[in-house]
């Protein structure tokens, strides 16, 4: 386990619940935004998620937000090895469970692993899960989402995740959903991987729907973007993230 999964393992131990910011390098957050949430009390910035960049403007972002003082801790979220940057701090070493393209469940993990060992980039290994809606992640990832009022398919998956040796599980109803990740599926993640750190993400636009999936079990929210559109009412999540 390396420096940032310790830390925010260290966060959850002594109870707190955390708060990543997304940012899509293809609209990516001004660095002026990301330090308003790095000064709130954000844990960790993640980047990537699309399929339209290169690596070098994953460096290019990255480096403008160190050299503008930023230094939250950098996590890829990557759409693809496009997304790969020898800047971030750490990766999600991600498969997407339930896809039905081997590609997304092992084919890009063979082939990032190597370039990942290579950048020296910290792994945290995370089985990624859509629900719902699925967005473009969703399309992309081929995958075949959890309905919304089937949870008890969720606790499954996470049970498998835990079994096979992941120590992430990210429930995602996909970016702009129109509806937010239901707390009935993160209850059941929960139940079926205890052990799992469960992060929600995707169409949380609310403080009542962040409340809600808190208090279903979460123990981190990604808002994205919401801290696009309105970085207010993102930092009034991050805020009741943050003083539970």
């Amino acid at each position: 386990m390396g420096r940032v999964e310790r830390a925010l393992r260290e966060r959850l131990g002594a109870g707190e619940r955390l708060f990543f910011l997304l940012s899509d390098p293809e609209r990516p957050l001004g660095p002026e935004v990301v330090a308003r949430f790095e000064e709130a009390g954000a844990d960790a910035l993640l980047v990537g998620g699309s399929l339209n960049i290169t690596p070098y403007d994953v460096d290019e972002y990255i480096q403008r937000l160190r050299g503008a003082g930023v230094r939250l801790p950098v996590v890829l979220f990557p759409g693809g090895l496009s997304n790969l940057s020898r800047e971030a701090d750490a990766i999600l070493f991600m498969t997407l469970l339930n896809s039905v393209d081997p590609y997304w469940l092992i084919g890009a993990q063979v082939a990032a692993a190597p370039l990942v060992k290579k950048l020296g980039l910290e792994a945290i290994p995370t089985g990624y899960l859509i629900v719902g809606h699925g967005g473009a992640a969703g399309h992309v990832g081929r995958a075949m989402p959890v309905p919304y009022e089937n949870s008890y398919i969720v606790a499954a998956y996470a049970a498998a995740a835990e079994l096979l040796g992941l120590r992430f599980l990210y429930l995602e109803a996909g970016s702009g959903a129109p509806r937010p990740l239901p707390a009935e599926a993160v209850r059941a993640a929960k139940q079926g991987g205890p052990g799992l750190v469960i992060v929600a993400g995707g169409g949380i636009r609310s403080v009542e729907a962040a409340r809600s999936l808190l208090d279903a079990g979460a123990d981190a929210l990604v808002v994205g973007t919401l801290a696009e559109r309105d970085p207010d009412a993102a930092l009034d999540i991050l805020a009741t993230v943050k003083h539970r």
